[in-house]
């Protein structure tokens, strides 16, 4: 039913497997290897079209400078804290709340209630550029931080019901029986016994939303417009010359823009890892 482990392979599974592996990862990171190599490429080898070669000299200190320099990318970097943080805890801790009710009440419309969170997840969010767009001018949120906010609560809920719903429904019922026989309250069963069991669980899904939420482009360009409240994966198109593209600039601020992401799954690596593989096995 399951593939056989690497290690249990025949030996010329296991050599093509050691050669193709270093390749295939690779070629998956060529496209950050290159914009990483471009963020200290001077400006001058993408106007001779060297795009692919080595830099003809290091250029990162100046590169890197000049997008602090020349465009807001703090101001943006600070949006997308204002925008990514309050998303997280807003989606997050409705998900505990539903994923809870959804776990251990049975109701008669619970089945109903889940599909209808996990319906959410298989909708192209495309095609609800123009009614969120509308309902946020409606709603006077449109370019706006509280409007990005509230719009990816709501997007991003869906997903994280899923995760933790399935998450309590692998823990012990026999606990919150326990505490219900000794008339201890739904709340304090919810905030003391299970709550504490679903740590890991939460330091994986905020990660997974802190990741989502931060690299979102879509609906940074669909829901704001001004530098306000615009986040920085959008904002990297300031650093753009009216005339001229410069790409040696965008690369640089891609690599300050994807920091945060990357120092928070490391720093989190721990949970993270717990969070996904608690229950993957028996015993």
């Amino acid at each position: 039913m399951f593939p056989t482990p690497v290690q249990k392979a025949p030996a010329w599974v296991r050599h093509a497997y050691t050669i193709i592996l270093p390749i295939a990862l690779i070629v998956w990171l060529l496209p950050l290897i290159g914009v990483a190599i471009t963020s200290i490429r001077p400006s001058g080898d993408l106007a001779a079209g060297n795009y692919f070669g080595m830099p003809s000299r290091f250029a990162g200190f100046e590169n890197y400078t000049a997008v602090f320099r020349d465009s807001p990318i703090g101001w943006y970097i600070l949006n997308s804290f204002k925008v990514t943080i309050p998303t997280v805890i807003g989606a997050v801790g409705l998900a505990c709340l539903s994923g809870f009710a959804l776990a251990v009440y049975k109701f008669r419309a619970n089945l109903i209630v889940f599909f209808l969170f996990v319906a959410g997840n298989f909708i192209p969010f495309q095609i609800l550029m123009v009614p969120v767009r509308d309902m946020t001018l409606k709603a006077g949120l449109y370019d706006s931080i509280s409007g990005l906010v509230l719009f990816h609560v709501a997007f991003q809920t869906g997903f994280c019901t899923l995760f933790m719903r399935n998450f309590i429904k692998s823990l012990p019922f026999a606990l919150i029986e326990s505490a219900r026989v000794e008339g201890v309250s739904e709340w304090r069963i919810f905030r003391y016994i299970v709550l504490p069991l679903m740590r890991p669980a939460i330091a994986a899904l905020s990660v997974l939303v802190f990741t989502f939420i931060w690299n979102d482009y879509f609906w940074a360009t669909v829901l704001v417009q001004g530098q306000h409240a615009m986040p920085v994966t959008a904002g990297l198109y300031s650093l753009n010359g009216q005339w001229i593209a410069a790409w040696h600039l965008v690369s640089a601020g891609s690599i300050v823009a994807a920091m945060p992401p990357v120092l928070m799954f490391f720093l989190m690596q721990k949970h993270f890892i717990a969070g996904l593989t608690l229950g993957a096995t028996k015993g």
